[in-house]
């Protein structure tokens, strides 16, 4: 509860000064707190409580997903929806491309046949999935007799398919289930995964093949799981086209290709069985996983018992089996992430919820688990081909003779093959990329830009896009802010004050405010909130005694100049316990903006309730991260009245997707800052478009390294072109050059402030 001027008075002895405001200097007996707020007494770091806080809420909400997915899954035209959603975070988007067969790749050194078993032939090929993406790996096809069913077996993305067909060393015979498959009748093919090989990366960080193929593909909608569905799809369109008298089609994977396997049965009904072997869990530490298994909202909707429920009534077989071990190197500039096998009670109690789910809702599903010896055994057990096969009315395994099959020729050259894969996938990302502006013109097509009044009438369905889709809104309202101060500095031309506000549970916003001295009783000042940039605090703006070159201590300056100024402590610090946040937030479809957003309406409703500020003029002004905080709150906290974006503006998506740009952040340590299909819907130009009618800058110094001005101009030149061309407010909308770096330059943006928040220059 706020209280009023005078039962602040009561509460807390004031001071009134000959100009007729309360005097707020620090008292004899300790901190002073700011008239109408209760006394801060939080003693620490404030920043790192509030990166903890925000922590348990996300872990709160990862925890209370599971409760929350019924209400997804009402009847069979749910299911239909839910399948849809899969295939979109997935990414699993791209038509496929039609073809006859797969193709033997053979040199004029090596034939496409490479080797023979007791009851198969191994061959070469390669198959064309989507855009310029082919699918390669083996084609097994038995010999003396009709294949009995046709089947995909998936490796691991740390297995050859050799390996799996027992053709090269690294794989026990127990857990060679492509052999096994092969030699039970089924006519196979085995693709190849893209690999978790560790390279650098441009000189700049060292990342995983998987993490770099994801980074680009998350910002235009992909995934590198969604790709691998795709090219599993591929041999299934190969296997049922045009043929309706072809026998029952399945899949089974290992780890990584058990992760496949699932999504794929899932989202293709022509898929009769499905088996997976050391995958299946429970998916709310998704988070710890690499980061190339990040699905945007994937929690919203899905664990692996929903996933499981699509398939269903078709038959799914799970193996409790010993799973991949992996751990993403320390040090890399990647994302960290570890596999483990999955604990077999927790695989049953993952399979039991998901029969609880297709409990009831149409025919019988065949749904079995099946441990392979203790549950932490190797893949492919005899138990579980037994329970697929049958599923797919195949027969059963045939007794392993102890008679591995044998090359008969040079293998296929794996290093070159993996390389073929990933370039691929990097070229099918650039080509998206290319065309990426071009849906966005097309996402955006039913905004009337003929004038303002047409503007302003159909914008609001792109902020609430934004705000749900991309950003990711918690639906929590917002707690009392019981707001919480001490006066922290007494300066000759203004008073400092920290400041805690209550969000939500576990979640507080802290900042600094400062107030200008002599402000006469009952004058409303106008305000700006001050943000700092990656890995910053809020002493970096306003505190005197520090002087970062790269802030210039902008937050002061504009208070001298009379202004009301709060700099709030962003979430952006502590390098990997931030970074992780993103990682929580994602699953289930939000970001580090879905909390700081809020924040920044606390921050911003609070800020209007002081006698002192004018609520109608309350500015953002950010640097770096801080930029990119500007690009993304105003749109959505419409206390704002403008926004200054300063060494951060960019062409943004190609700044992200981009595996040709030095600047890119592709090769970079910061693997939080992807967002999902922004690629499709909001660049920052587009982002400008939901600040707009509101005034909005750029600041950006020529020699600042987060990008290059050729590429600032030309994506300013499309917000330039709405203010001025379209809606007539051109004088809203500024661009400041100046010769220097990363910084705050302060000159034309302290013009933007004083001529739009109508305050006078000194």
């Amino acid at each position: 509860m706020r209280l009023t001027k005078w039962a602040a008075v009561a509460a807390f002895p004031i001071v009134w000064t000959m100009a007729g405001r309360p005097d707020t200097r620090a008292r004899a007996d300790g901190p002073s707190a700011l008239p109408g707020t209760a006394p801060l007494t939080l003693q620490g770091d404030i920043a790192s409580q509030l990166v903890a806080g925000v922590d348990r809420f996300l872990l709160r909400k990862t925890a209370e997903s599971a409760a929350k997915r019924p209400a997804f899954w009402t009847d069979e035209t749910a299911a239909r929806a839910n399948r849809a959603r899969l295939a979109s975070i997935l990414g699993v988007t791209d038509p496929r491309v039609p073809f006859e067969a797969p193709e033997l790749v053979e040199t004029t050194d090596r034939p496409a046949l490479i080797g023979k078993g007791g009851r198969f032939e191994a061959f070469a090929v390669r198959w064309p999935a989507f855009g310029d993406v082919h699918g390669e790996g083996l084609l097994l096809v038995p010999t003396g007799g009709a294949k009995l069913a046709d089947v995909v077996a998936i490796p691991d993305a740390g297995q050859t398919p050799e390996q799996v067909v027992g053709l090269e060393p690294g794989v026990e015979p127990a857990a060679q289930f492509a052999r096994r498959l092969a030699e039970s009748g089924c006519r196979v093919i085995v693709p190849v995964l893209i690999d978790r090989g560790v390279e650098a990366r441009n000189g700049r960080s060292r990342l995983s093949t998987r993490e770099f193929l994801y980074r680009p593909a998350f910002e235009l909608g992909r995934t590198p799981t969604g790709y691998e569905v795709q090219k599993v799809l591929a041999a299934v369109d190969w296997f049922t086209r045009g043929q309706k008298t072809d026998p029952r089609v399945g899949v089974f994977g290992w780890g990584e290709g058990g992760r496949v396997a699932l999504f794929a049965a899932a989202l293709d009904a022509r898929i009769d069985a499905a088996g997976v072997s050391g995958y299946f869990d429970r998916r709310e530490g998704l988070w710890t996983e690499p980061l190339d298994r990040n699905v945007f909202g994937l929690l919203e909707r899905f664990g692996d018992a929903e996933v499981a429920a699509l398939v269903a009534p078709r038959a799914l077989v799970v193996e409790a089996a010993k799973g991949p071990e992996f751990v993403v190197p320390t040090g890399t500039g990647g994302g960290p992430g570890r596999l483990t096998t999955p604990d077999p009670s927790s695989v049953r109690a993952e399979v039991e919820r998901a029969r609880g789910l297709t409990r009831g809702r149409g025919p019988a599903s065949r749904l079995d688990l099946v441990k392979s010896g203790d549950g932490t055994g190797p893949a492919g057990s005899t138990a579980a081909l037994a329970a697929f096969l049958d599923a797919l009315g195949a027969g059963s395994v045939p007794a392993d003779d102890g008679s591995p099959p044998r090359t008969t020729g040079p293998l296929p050259d794996a290093a070159a093959r993996r390389a073929r894969q990933a370039y691929e996938i990097r070229r099918h990302n650039e080509w998206l990329l290319a065309g990426a502006e071009d849906a966005r013109r097309a996402y955006f097509s039913k905004l009337d830009i003929s004038s303002l009044a047409g503007f302003t009438k159909t914008v609001e369905p792109y902020r609430r896009a934004f705000r749900d889709d991309v950003i990711g809104r918690f639906a929590d309202p917002l707690l009392p802010a019981n707001p919480r101060t001490r006066k922290v500095y007494d300066e000759p031309r203004y008073d400092g004050y920290e400041v805690v506000l209550d969000v939500w549970p576990d979640v507080i916003a802290y900042g600094i405010l400062l107030v200008p001295k002599g402000i006469p009783q009952g004058e409303r000042r106008p305000t700006v909130v001050c943000q700092h940039g990656l890995e910053g605090r809020p002493q970096d703006v306003a505190d005197p005694k520090k002087q970062n070159p790269a802030y210039n201590q902008f937050a002061i300056r504009l208070a001298e100049r009379g202004f009301v100024t709060f700099a709030p402590q962003n979430l952006y610090i502590f390098q990997d316990r931030f970074r992780t946040l993103q990682r929580k937030a994602n699953p289930l479809k939000a970001t580090l903006f879905s909390v700081i957003v809020p924040q920044h309406q606390q921050i911003t409703d609070w800020l209007k309730s002081l006698p002192f500020v004018d609520g109608a003029r309350i500015g953002f002004y950010g640097l770096s991260y801080g930029g990119k905080s500007a690009m993304r709150i105003p749109p959505l906290v419409s206390n704002y009245a403008l926004s200054i974006c300063s060494a951060d503006f960019n062409e943004w998506v190609y700044k992200n997707a981009s595996t040709r740009a030095p600047y890119s952040y592709v090769w970079s340590g910061e693997y939080e800052i992807f967002e999902f299909d922004l690629g499709h819907t909001f660049n920052y130009a587009e982002m400008a478009t939901l600040i707009a009618p509101r005034p909005f800058m750029v600041e950006r110094g020529h020699f600042d390294g987060v990008g290059v001005d050729e590429m600032v101009a030309y994506e300013f030149a499309k917000v330039r072109f709405l203010y001025e061309a379209k809606l007539g407010i051109g004088d809203r909308c500024e661009l400041e050059w100046f010769v220097g770096p990363h910084t705050i330059h302060g000159v034309g943006t302290y013009e933007f402030l004083h001529k739009h928040l109508k305050w006078p220059k000194p």
